[in-house]
């Protein structure tokens, strides 16, 4: 099974990581529509099991995630859809996704059938590095390998100590607030950046408003390894529901383009 590692250090360029809400707006479309990611350039794919209060998400991904879940789609669903996106292509495959769903589901059971199904890291959004352990035993269990997220405003302290538990990737978000779609980055995260790559040697990859090629020229520019792009990707979904051909041909053309500007 292809690793994070396998990508991050072949790569030439910052790796570009598109977000799906698995489900949205059903399993065929989504299956396509990812499968039209993989072939358009992308080199990871971060993906959601939908979920009732995603507390770190904003509008567009919540709205997804409601889509989802009126589809039916579960834990169950989305390990057998993922089975099938790595029968397609054998691509790293980080879940972003909330406690409440692992434990619901069982946690050993949880790693173990994610893993078998070819997940490669499982980032829970409101599982801080502080409770880790709850978590860790399974993760090398199942010979997973470990992402936890740090913000602009983590202490030194604490983003040595995320540094040291991360095998996969930092997951570095832009801006403090929610997912969502923004005209600019900011000024917190190039400096952030510059600072975990002068830190560690853990890939950073960031995520958190991420919509333009210009942001990924940005990001690129100032070392990050790879870039995560969701509500501008889940903005297409919801702007073409009832017709996947657009869609399809929408989402290859977006991820193509932003693909090119992770050229650094």
């Amino acid at each position: 099974m292809k690793s994070y590692h396998d990508v991050f250090s072949k790569n030439k360029r910052t790796a570009l990581i598109p977000f799906f809400v698995l489900g949205d707006p059903d399993d065929a479309t989504s299956l396509e529509l990812i499968k039209t990611a993989i072939d358009a350039g992308a080199d990871v794919l971060e993906l959601g099991i939908p979920f009732s209060d995603p507390i770190a998400d904003g509008p567009t991904i919540q709205k997804a995630d409601i889509r989802a879940l009126e589809n039916g789609m579960n834990c169950e669903r989305s390990f057998e859809m993922i089975r099938q996106i790595k029968a397609y292509r054998d691509i790293p495959i980080g879940l972003l996704m909330y406690y409440n769903l692992i434990c619901h589901y069982g946690r050993e059971k949880f790693y173990r059938d994610a893993a078998a199904a070819g997940v490669n890291s499982v980032l829970v959004a409101d599982l801080c590095v502080d409770d880790a352990d709850e978590v860790q035993e399974f993760i090398r269990a199942n010979g997973m390998e470990t992402v936890y997220m740090v913000t602009p405003n983590t202490s030194a302290e604490r983003r040595l100590k995320i540094g040291k538990l991360c095998s996969g990737f930092i997951y570095t978000v832009s801006t403090l607030g929610v997912t969502g779609i923004r005209t600019d980055m900011g000024k917190l995260v190039e400096p952030l950046v510059k600072t975990l790559k002068a830190e560690t040697k853990v890939p950073v990859c960031v995520g958190f408003g991420v919509s333009l090629p210009e942001h990924v020229r940005q990001l690129a520019a100032a070392g990050a390894d790879g870039v995560f792009v969701g509500s501008a990707v889940v903005k297409i979904i919801e702007q073409n529901l009832g017709n996947p051909h657009q869609a399809r041909e929408q989402m290859g053309k977006y991820i193509e383009q932003m693909r090119q500007a992770t050229e650094r």
